[in-house]
């Protein structure tokens, strides 16, 4: 028998794994090699603040955005900090939409995964009640 709840569970895991992945693996390679990511800092942020410290801070937002979605905390939060990131990095690089392309399935993937879990805990809610 085929059980739509476990489907459900499986699709969320499988969603927040890959958004955590690519999360993790943008903080490190952005602490490892930060001249290959400053230019996707937006430009105004270099009259607040300099480039690299925010690309420093900005990488360990993502690696504890990444570790919220592996771990599976607080994944309705965690799930719309991943649209809010991926939209502004998406608008703010909308000059290199050739590269950006992909966020834009990146920020469907992280609401299809809000969905997930909202729609969970709705079901879990009413069958307490």
């Amino acid at each position: 028998m085929y059980n739509l709840n476990m489907q459900k569970i499986s699709a969320a895991t499988i969603l927040r794994w890959g958004l955590a992945f690519v999360f993790f693996y943008a903080g490190i390679a952005g602490l490892l090699d930060p001249q290959d990511w400053i230019g996707y800092m937006p430009p105004f942020v270099g009259n607040i603040i300099d480039p690299k410290i925010a690309l420093t801070a900005f990488s360990f937002y993502e690696i504890v955005l990444a570790t919220m979605l592996f771990a599976g905390r607080k994944l309705k939060i965690a799930s719309l900090f991943a649209v809010a990131t991926l939209l502004g990095i998406t608008i703010f690089n909308i000059g290199l939409m050739d590269v950006v392309f992909r966020d834009v399935g990146l920020i469907f993937a992280a609401l299809a995964l809000y969905e997930l879990v909202k729609n969970a805990k709705e079901k879990n809610n009413k069958s307490v009640s």
